[in-house]
């Protein structure tokens, strides 16, 4: 018996009893619109990632100030000032860092015109927007002698222009950031959120002379908030930690055996951990998913084997008139893999569908890939014919005197 009349048998058979495939192939549906919406939602959630990281910059390193404690509690990293503008220079001028980016930070509220803004203030250095991979969208950064003459010129994230400025061309405006007059002569591009959730992009910078004389304030001058350090290569990042540890102890004159008055995080290395956090996710889902899958499966076998009892004198009738067992093997086997091939179709469609609801109805960043869609497919198959087989099998090994006795 040739293969496309093997398949025509098989396709009269599915067709003979709708309801029961129909009801077969549900469960395969299932399985694969689950496969199919978890790993996007999984891949959607590394690529959010992979944008933030991307966003930070490469081979960072933020240095923090040190810790304090009083009375027996300690305050953690940040509650004393021991960074320096000095410290940020002295760092720069190391043979493994490509640049440095110190940085004070403050809350202040923008006017222009009838329209205000409280967010962000970023008070840094013309070398912080290369250190943290800032694009201008429209105008310029400030210069080295904008930072020497504490200038009153500001550059906006694009939230905050739109904020202040909606539609209109901030460039050449004056905004009053603590009642001053500030010159607006750049615009950023958008970097969306950061890994720790912050809007990067509701925020101004100016000059960290500016800030720290007219805005902020400091109660320490010339000391830092913290700075971005970014190191020449990915290959030195070791030795670059071990170089910015050793220059701050020798420049805090901090004797050894005793603690660090700074910290100093590898900024690479934790995004490697939430690329490897998120990675690890996706894989659970699509586990967790797979298992509908397998479910669907034990029911294709369940039925197969119900449609073997019920058939077995058509068996025995077909095996009398000329079908060997391959021939038997073969057609229930394409039955199997029929209904997960079909159910498989239908469910890609569901998935991607739902995993666009989601997307819309959550606000979440959902990636469907062809090859997330080829592997539900490929795996929906495979379940067709591992749990398709002993049915077929068992109905090849059926005797035809046997199964023509059959009641």
């Amino acid at each position: 018996m040739n293969l496309l009349a093997i398949i025509g048998e098989a396709l009269r058979a599915l067709r003979l009893n709708r309801m029961r495939t129909g009801l077969t192939m549900l469960g395969m549906i299932i399985g694969v619109a689950a496969v199919v919406l978890m790993l996007s939602i999984g891949q959607g959630a590394q690529s959010k990632i992979n944008q933030s990281i991307a966003s930070m910059g490469s081979n960072l390193f933020i240095v923090l100030p040190g810790a304090t404690s009083s009375g027996g509690l300690s305050f953690g990293s940040g509650s004393v000032k021991t960074l320096t503008m000095s410290d940020s220079q002295a760092i720069a001028d190391l043979p493994t860092i490509e640049a440095t980016g110190p940085v004070i930070t403050g809350t202040a509220q923008l006017n222009f015109g009838a329209n205000n803004w409280s967010t962000l203030i970023t008070g840094t250095t013309p070398d912080y927007f290369k250190v943290g991979n800032w694009e201008i969208e429209i105008g310029t950064i400030f210069s080295e002698s904008d930072l020497r003459a504490a200038a009153r010129v500001a550059i906006l994230g694009e939230i905050t222009a739109k904020k202040l400025f909606g539609e209109t061309d901030p460039i050449g405006k004056t905004i009053r950031i603590t009642n001053r007059p500030f010159l607006v002569i750049g615009v950023l591009a958008a970097k969306g959120q950061s890994l720790s959730g912050r809007d990067q992009d509701d925020n101004v910078f100016i000059p960290l002379t500016t800030s720290e004389r007219q805005i902020t304030g400091n109660q320490f001058p010339g000391s830092i908030r913290y700075m971005l350090v970014q190191g020449e290569s990915a290959a030195v990042m070791d030795e670059a930690e071990s170089e910015i540890t050793q220059l701050l102890r020798q420049r805090h004159r901090i004797a050894s055996g005793m603690e660090n008055d700074f910290t100093v995080r590898n900024l690479t290395a934790i995004a490697e951990v939430a690329t490897g956090a998120a990675r690890i996710m996706s894989l659970v889902l699509g586990a967790i998913a797979s298992i509908s899958l397998l479910v669907g499966g034990i029911g294709i076998m369940n039925i197969m084997l119900v449609s073997v009892t019920e058939r077995t004198r058509e068996i025995g009738i077909r095996m009398a008139i000329g079908a060997n067992r391959r021939d038997i093997l073969t057609q229930f086997l394409l039955e199997a893999l029929m209904i997960c091939s079909m159910g498989g179709l239908i469910g890609i469609l569901l998935g991607i569908g739902g995993a666009w609801i989601v997307s819309q109805v959550a606000d979440m960043l959902i990636v469907v890939t062809f090859g997330m869609v080829s592997l539900a497919f490929a795996f929906a198959s495979i379940v067709g014919v591992f749990f398709g087989f002993y049915p077929a099998k068992k109905a090849a090994a059926l005797k035809p005197v046997e199964a023509l006795r059959y009641e």
